[in-house]
């Protein structure tokens, strides 16, 4: 990749992140196209912590918000054995269903029945879990596998994200 490419890469992520605050966009994704060899895909989350964008052999990443100080070094550094750092992060949570779009989330499939599933159910992998409405069409998300559900972590009608955890199944 050229000195000009990356530089025109640069100015371009950059509007392109003025553009999805100002426009209160959640998300945008662009894929230029230079020739047969040579192409840049970019995609910018506004609450995301960081923003890839990858091209053929390079990578650029935006640079990150600080994180926080975690407590494990200050354990570590009073001489008691640290334990490993419990998330309360649901996302980051092994049973977490993620959101897979952008849309307004309803918990039951009309108003006025029964939820799809409610806490402590038992589900099996393929069983709708809950819909997303985006475009205003109901997509069903189904349970990627079998389980208990542990937590709903959204309530009906509430919007959510692309990747924010819906559910945890145990």
């Amino acid at each position: 990749m050229s000195k000009k490419h990356q530089d025109a890469d640069v100015a371009f992520i950059e509007a392109l992140s003025d553009l999805v605050s100002a426009k209160d966009l959640a998300e945008i994704q662009v894929k230029r196209d230079y020739d047969d060899n040579s192409s840049l895909n970019v995609r910018v989350t506004r609450y995301a912590a960081t923003t890839t964008v990858s091209a053929p052999q390079q990578a650029y990443a935006a640079p990150a918000a600080p994180a926080a100080p975690t407590a494990a070094p200050a354990a570590a550094a009073s001489g008691a054995p640290a334990a490993a750092p419990a998330s309360n992060d649901p996302a980051e949570d092994p049973g977490a269903v993620p959101s897979p779009m952008v849309g307004t989330v309803y918990l039951q499939p009309e108003p006025g029945a029964p939820a799809f599933v409610s806490v402590g159910a038992q589900v099996s992998e393929g069983q709708t879990l809950m819909i997303v409405e985006a475009m205003k069409t109901m997509n069903q998300i189904p349970a990627p596998r079998s389980g208990t559900v542990k937590r709903i972590l959204v309530e009906d009608g509430s919007a959510v994200e692309f990747g924010s955890p819906l559910v945890i199944l145990e």
